[in-house]
């Protein structure tokens, strides 16, 4: 969710977010100036698809099962999160995507606003990078938790945010086949929906050393717009961003749009309403990409059955190939 504050190489992104079969959707669910950024890197699709089981099933799939009545809305806390972080683990181990440390989870606890303890979980993953540990690492999020259940009723949270989610493994999927250059961790967090806390704890915890995170990039409601519009904050707070955004937006499949993140816009500017709030107030670069709020936003409407799966297989595509284009530019961004 989007919270109110008041509370260069080609691009080589896999064909497979081309050609993702609607069949998966049918799996069962057990303003300073500063120097610019290479504008020249043209993004072109690649060749020849890999077959592999994500290609199989697809960011469809995930969006449906993670969606799905089974997992219950997904709060944080319940056996529903649980049921869901413990098929978000499956899923990563299929596709041989390593944890960071010995293991995915990383627990924390927090208090939320009723004063209750809260326990919750980020499940974090790593695909190296050719440049070595010595480089910066990318931090790829997306929230897996969700409203869950209201008066009987399930909030299953499709566009918000299982679509993240199929967001994140996209990414995940693109460089496990494409070596990135720098140290890509797959974040997927807990308790967004409660204060943005699994971003919180992964920096206060330092996951990974603070110094070594060169650039956050956040994935929060990738899938519903009626426009074929897809937003990209961040650009206002590092305006030398804007050249990279520009290149992916002219052959991007969908209509890239900037803005959402300058503070004269009030409740609509985006900086600290998401996951890359707190990587922002910690001083380090961010890209967040989602769709402008919409009828089923918070609602039990928010259903696998109301996405528009042709515009998400885009808004897919087009996050892949901005993931590509920040590896490919980091040391460039971090700079400027």
């Amino acid at each position: 969710m989007k919270h109110n504050p008041s509370f260069s190489k080609p691009i080589r992104y896999s064909l497979y977010v081309i050609g993702i079969t609607l069949t998966a959707a049918c799996a069962d669910p057990s303003q300073t100036s500063k120097t610019p950024i290479d504008e020249t890197a043209s993004p072109t699709t690649a060749p020849s698809q890999t077959q592999n089981n994500f290609a199989v099933d697809g960011p469809l799939n995930i969006l449906s099962v993670l969606s799905s009545d089974e997992m219950e809305g997904r709060r944080t806390g319940t056996p529903g999160n649980l049921k869901a972080r413990q098929w978000l683990i499956s899923q990563l181990q299929s596709q041989n995507i390593r944890p960071l440390g010995a293991s995915y989870e990383q627990e924390f606890t927090f208090t939320n606003r009723n004063g209750q303890d809260i326990k919750g979980t980020n499940l974090i993953a790593k695909i190296a990078g050719t440049k070595g540990a010595d480089a910066k690492a990318i931090i790829v999020t997306a929230h897996f938790d969700h409203l869950g259940v209201r008066d009987n009723t399930i909030y299953n949270g499709a566009d918000d945010n299982a679509s993240g989610v199929a967001g994140a493994f996209a990414v995940a999927n693109h460089f496990m086949e494409n070596p990135p250059e720098n140290d890509i961790i797959i974040a997927l967090l807990d308790a967004e929906e409660m204060g943005l806390q699994g971003a919180k704890a992964f920096l206060t915890d330092e996951v990974i050393e603070r110094d070594r995170i060169g650039f956050n990039i956040n994935f929060d409601m990738l899938s519903k717009n009626n426009k074929n519009e897809l937003y990209v904050a961040g650009t206002y707070h590092q305006p030398n961003l804007v050249p990279l955004i520009t290149s992916i937006a002219k052959t991007a499949p969908v209509s890239l749009k900037m803005g959402h993140d300058s503070p004269d816009l009030g409740s609509n500017d985006w900086t600290t309403q998401s996951d890359h709030g707190p990587f922002h107030e910690a001083g380090i670069s961010f890209l967040y990409f989602g769709v402008e709020d919409h009828k089923d936003y918070h609602q039990p409407s928010d259903d696998f059955s109301s996405v528009p799966q042709d515009f998400f297989n885009r808004s897919i595509q087009t996050v892949v190939m901005a993931a590509e284009q920040v590896d490919n530019q980091l040391e460039l961004i971090n700079n400027n």
